[in-house]
């Protein structure tokens, strides 16, 4: 039994669509994940038609490591307005596909003890924008990056 209220999506070359981020299939692997992060990113326009359910799409140099071809279920019709734009941060990815963030400051510390074993850990800021911190151990990130420790005892 089909679904009767089921319609097929089509549509046309210079067409703009929003693209789904979808972690299973890499879209989402490539835009940093936050918490509230959109379900869609676009639009991207419509270069050529492969088959009835398959477009490739113009994307932009942040996801030019992913395939250019998409099936019709990741895209949604974008009807334009200004306020769904979203501007997808610039992103450097490895060769595993894996995003290396860079610490922006050390904004706090704290001395917590384990076995009666001093440990200091300072509250590191990974994103600047959402002020994404963490708890990390201070003489770790010392090691990894020294230029944030820079007049710090």
């Amino acid at each position: 039994m089909q679904n009767k209220r089921r319609r097929p999506l089509e549509f046309t070359i210079g067409e703009h669509v929003f693209l789904r981020l979808n972690p299973t299939t890499g879209v989402g692997r490539v835009v940093h994940p936050k918490k509230l992060s959109p379900k869609f990113v676009g639009p991207y326009q419509i270069l050529r038609r492969i088959r009835p359910v398959a477009y490739k799409l113009s994307l932009p140099p942040q996801l030019s490591n992913l395939h250019p071809v998409f099936h019709v279920s990741q895209l949604r019709k974008y009807i334009a307005d200004p306020s769904h734009v979203l501007e997808l941060e610039d992103v450097r990815l490895r060769q595993d596909r894996t995003v290396e963030m860079q610490p922006v400051r050390i904004e706090d510390s704290r001395t917590k003890y384990y076995k009666r074993k001093a440990i200091r850990l300072v509250r590191v800021v990974w994103d600047e924008k959402t002020s994404d911190f963490t708890w990390k151990m201070e003489d770790a990130m010392r090691d990894l990056y020294p230029h944030l420790f820079s007049g710090k005892h």
